[in-house]
């Protein structure tokens, strides 16, 4: 999923160039080779299209760059898992002390009374 936001990402941004290299700051651009008054897609819907389609380019590159960073992988869980595993199948090594698991059972005391407590 990763690899086809990443393609749509990069056509986002090729078109976004062509359409920011096809408009003009000062007003001419591809709008200029439509001169004529009374055709429908004149100068001033160029402009507009142009414009709306700069913006919506750019929005779109935004969502599929946090989109993609949703689906990005990076390996951990298998990672984790295999040193996971090694832990818990390793034998104690030799002169390693092995604690007691069970709590020692209660030993009575034997203290004589007139004798101090340390």
């Amino acid at each position: 999923m990763y690899t086809v936001i990443a393609i749509l990402i990069v056509i986002a941004s090729i078109l976004l160039t062509i359409v920011v290299l096809v408009q003009n700051s000062k007003g001419g651009g591809l709008a200029a080779n439509f001169a004529s008054g009374n055709q429908t897609f004149g100068v001033r819907q160029t402009a507009d299209f142009l414009e709306k389609a700069t913006w919506t380019l750019a929005i779109s590159i935004l969502v599929l760059c946090v989109l993609a960073t949703a689906f990005v992988s990076t390996g951990n869980t298998q990672k984790q898992n295999s040193i996971q595993q090694r832990i818990e199948n390793t034998a104690p090594i030799q002169g390693q002390p092995e604690f007691p698991t069970t709590p020692a059972p209660e030993q009575p005391t034997t203290e004589t009374p007139g004798t101090p407590q340390n």
